[in-house]
C-alpha cells in the first residue's frame, strides 16, 4: 500500500530478463557491443526519424548532460518554478553547463504557459554583457504536479522559444506515461508528434521510473550535438564499461510496446483513484492529468489516520497535523506493478474516514 513514488516500483519481469540474457558470455565494453549499438535502430523507429541514443544511468545525469551541449555557461535555462532541475537535482545542471543560470517562470498545475514564457523571454537582458543569456527553455512531461502537454502545447512553447533562438529540452522522466494520456481510442499518442515534430531538440528519455533497474536515455533530434555529446557522456562517468547491460534494459523497455504496456497499467491504477476519491467528501481533488499523479486536499487527521492504516504517500507539501482538521494536499503515484487491491484498499479507508 505504497502510494509515495514510482521509483520504489519493482523491476519488470521483461527487463529483468533481458538482463540476464545480456549475461551470457562476454561482450565488448564501453557502448561496442550489439545490444548497445542496437539501440539507434530501434529508437530511430520509435521517434521516426534518425535520431542518437546515449545510455545513462540517472534522470538527473540525462537532464544535466543534455541541457550542457544546449546551454553555455553564461546562459540561462528557463524551467517551471517546480521543475525537476529545478527543486530535485542539488546544482547538477549549472555543474555541467559550466555555470548556467536556471529562470524559474510561475506555471500552471507545473506547465508553463505560452505568455508566461513571452514575458520572460521579453523582460531578459539579451546581448547585455552583465546578464546570463537566453539559452534554453526545458519543459517537464509529466509536469510535476501530474499534468500533461499536448502536442499543441508544446509546439506553441518551442515556436516561442525557437523564435527568440532559444532550444529546447524535455525532461520525460515520466515521458511513457504522458504518452499513454493524450491517447486516443487506445491508441497512444506519436512519440515524434510530443518531441521533435513540436520542436523539442534533446530528450531525457525515462525507463527508471517505469519498469527498468536503473536506465535512461538522453534522445538527440539533432545530430550535430552527438560529437560533443559523446566527449561530456563520457567526462560524466556514463559511457559505462559494461553497458550492455543499460542498454538491455533500454532495448526490451520499447520491445512490442512494453513501455506502453507498463505506463498505461500505471494510469489506470491512478485513474481508478482520481474517480473514486473525488466522490468523497471532504476531499478535493487537486491535481490529475491523465497520468499516474494525483493530488488530493483531505483533513490533516485522516492523513495521520491513513499512516496508522500502513499506507505510505507524501505530504506535498504540507507538515501535516495529526489533531487538525485544516486541508492538507498529498501525493499518490501509482506504479506499473501497483495492483487493483492497494488502490480499492486506500479508497475504502478514505471512504470509511468520511463516514
Amino acid at each position: 500500500m505504497d502510494f509515495r513514488s514510482d521509483n520504489i516500483a519493482t523491476v519488470a519481469n521483461e527487463i529483468m530478463a533481458a538482463i540476464a540474457k545480456a549475461n551470457q558470455g562476454p561482450a565488448s565494453g564501453y557502448g561496442e557491443d550489439g545490444i548497445s549499438e542496437g539501440l539507434e535502430f530501434k529508437y530511430s523507429q520509435l521517434f521516426e526519424q534518425d535520431v542518437k541514443v546515449f545510455p545513462v544511468l540517472t534522470g538527473t545525469i540525462a537532464n544535466a548532460l543534455a541541457l550542457s551541449v544546449l546551454c553555455p555557461p553564461y546562459g540561462a535555462i528557463y524551467a517551471e518554478e517546480n521543475s525537476h532541475i529545478m527543486q530535485d537535482e542539488c546544482g547538477a545542471p549549472e555543474l555541467f553547463t559550466g555555470g548556467a543560470k536556471i529562470i524559474p517562470i510561475r506555471g500552471k498545475a507545473g506547465k508553463i504557459e505560452a505568455n508566461q514564457l513571452q514575458k520572460c523571454i521579453a523582460d531578459s537582458a539579451s546581448g547585455f554583457v552583465h546578464a546570463v543569456q537566453p539559452s534554453v527553455l526545458s519543459i517537464t512531461q509529466v509536469s510535476e504536479f501530474g499534468a500533461v502537454y499536448s502536442a499543441d502545447e508544446i509546439s506553441e512553447l518551442c515556436e516561442i522559444a525557437h523564435g527568440a533562438n532559444l532550444s529546447v529540452h524535455m525532461d520525460g522522466a515520466r515521458f511513457a506515461n504522458a504518452v499513454v494520456a493524450l491517447e486516443s481510442g487506445n491508441k497512444p499518442e506519436s512519440a515524434a508528434d510530443l518531441t521533435w515534430r513540436s520542436g523539442v531538440d534533446i530528450l531525457s528519455f525515462g525507463a527508471t521510473k517505469n519498469g527498468a533497474l536503473g536506465a535512461e536515455a538522453i534522445i538527440l533530434f539533432r545530430p550535430e550535438l552527438s560529437q560533443e555529446m559523446a566527449f561530456r557522456h563520457k567526462r560524466a562517468g556514463q559511457l559505462a564499461s559494461k553497458m550492455r547491460f543499460i542498454s538491455a534494459q533500454l532495448d526490451a523497455y520499447i520491445e512490442q510496446g512494453l513501455w506502453l504496456k507498463m505506463a498505461r497499467h500505471s494510469n489506470n491504477m491512478c485513474s481508478i483513484l482520481a474517480k473514486n476519491l473525488r466522490t468523497c467528501s471532504d476531499v478535493k481533488l487537486v491535481n490529475y492529468g491523465g497520468a499516474n499523479e494525483l493530488f488530493i486536499r483531505l483533513p490533516g487527521r485522516w492523513v495521520f489516520a491513513l499512516r496508522r492504516e500502513g499506507f505510505k504517500f507524501y505530504d506535498w507539501p504540507e507538515t501535516v497535523s495529526a489533531v487538525s482538521d485544516k486541508p492538507c494536499t498529498i501525493r499518490l503515484v501509482t506504479r506499473h506493478d501497483t495492483t487493483e487491491k492497494e488502490v480499492t484498499t486506500l479508497v475504502d479507508a478514505v471512504k470509511q474516514l468520511a463516514i
